[in-house]
């Protein structure tokens, strides 16, 4: 008797022991546990939501758990934006973000539905694809300078966009804020539209990302005038940018990125951002990317948020200054 209550006495302190040891882990070790949800503002088949796609599927590997993609377009990215910012902070709600739903679409609302650097945690900068000021063929405009002139000799140069408050639309307001040229903006619905008028030179002159141009430059049906990087993009080398065409203070790139809602445990932003760097400095990730025009830079989530804070710091009231709304 005196044994077995020895034994069970035993058994029920190392069970008392034990649920006190776990008690005192941290809320978050056994995370993740469930599948992780990253959140597209934009539709499927453009650059944001295929760099998604690319990066769940190594992160799934990495985590070991599914990680999907869940595309949520609409208001300038923030119909996702909000959702995600709304969202327990739990690390399974995870937004691919990027320079719209971050530092252009809460600008073009009367009523900000988050604020775009407090309301995340800004976990990993993944990378960055510059936008393209190009000329339809017929305009006779060949370079930057060129279209520079024209703008100043004809008093006005109408520009085309992928939309009201898209980055193409925001870089026309910033150019012609710090140019003093005189441009107006013609809005389309998307890129396709605005490609079909460049090259029947309904319009002289788009600015957007250059990812989805690149044939029609090959083809010589339009004219890339510069890129709007520090850097030259890799899927057009020879494209000069507007730094080396002295206008620095019109760099503007689509800048992507993981982030989630405010307050995620700091556990969960480290190994977020660890796993992120390790497979941005994959070979064949790095190839991918590159086939997207996105130049990828494992960077650290300190850089990450400043980034955000001069972006929004930058871009709001450019967007708030031009008057855009949606």
């Amino acid at each position: 008797m005196t044994t077995s209550f020895r034994s069970t006495r035993r058994t029920a302190l190392h069970m008392l022991a034990a649920g006190a040891a776990s008690l005192a882990l941290p809320a978050f070790a056994q995370w993740p546990d469930k599948p992780i949800k990253i959140i597209v503002t934009f539709p499927p088949g453009g650059s944001s939501d295929v760099l998604a796609r690319v990066m769940a599927e190594q992160l799934s590997k990495k985590l070991g758990q599914p990680v999907v993609v869940d595309n949520k377009p609409g208001a300038g990215g923030t119909i996702g934006g909000a959702q995600v910012a709304s969202a327990a902070p739990d690390g399974y709600t995870l937004m691919l973000s990027n320079t719209t739903p971050i530092a252009l679409g809460p600008f073009t609302l009367d009523k900000q539905p988050y604020d775009p650097v407090a309301g995340f945690s800004h976990i990993a900068y993944l990378g960055a694809a510059p936008l393209v000021i190009m000329a339809s063929k017929p305009s006779g405009i060949k370079s930057y300078a060129e279209f520079e002139a024209a703008a100043r000799k004809d008093g006005r140069m109408d520009f085309g966009s992928g939309g009201p408050g898209s980055i193409g639309h925001i870089h026309g307001e910033l150019l012609k804020k710090i140019t003093g040229i005189n441009m107006v903006h013609v809005p389309y619905r998307g890129g396709a539209p605005m490609t079909t008028d460049l090259i029947a030179n309904t319009i002289p002159v788009g600015i957007d990302v250059i990812t989805a141009y690149v044939p029609f430059f090959k083809s010589g049906q339009l004219v890339p005038l510069a890129v709007t990087g520090a850097q030259r993009s890799p899927l057009m080398p020879e494209v000069p940018t507007i730094v080396e065409l002295k206008q620095p203070k019109l760099v503007l790139e689509n800048f992507f990125g993981l982030s989630g809602p405010a307050r995620l445990p700091e556990d969960v932003v480290a190994r977020l951002n660890t796993a992120c760097n390790e497979v941005l400095v994959m070979p064949e990730i790095q190839k991918k990317l590159t086939e997207l025009g996105i130049v990828a830079k494992p960077e650290t989530v300190a850089m990450f948020n400043g980034f955000v804070k001069e972006q929004v710091n930058v871009l709001g009231p450019t967007v708030k200054g031009a008057g855009i709304k949606l």
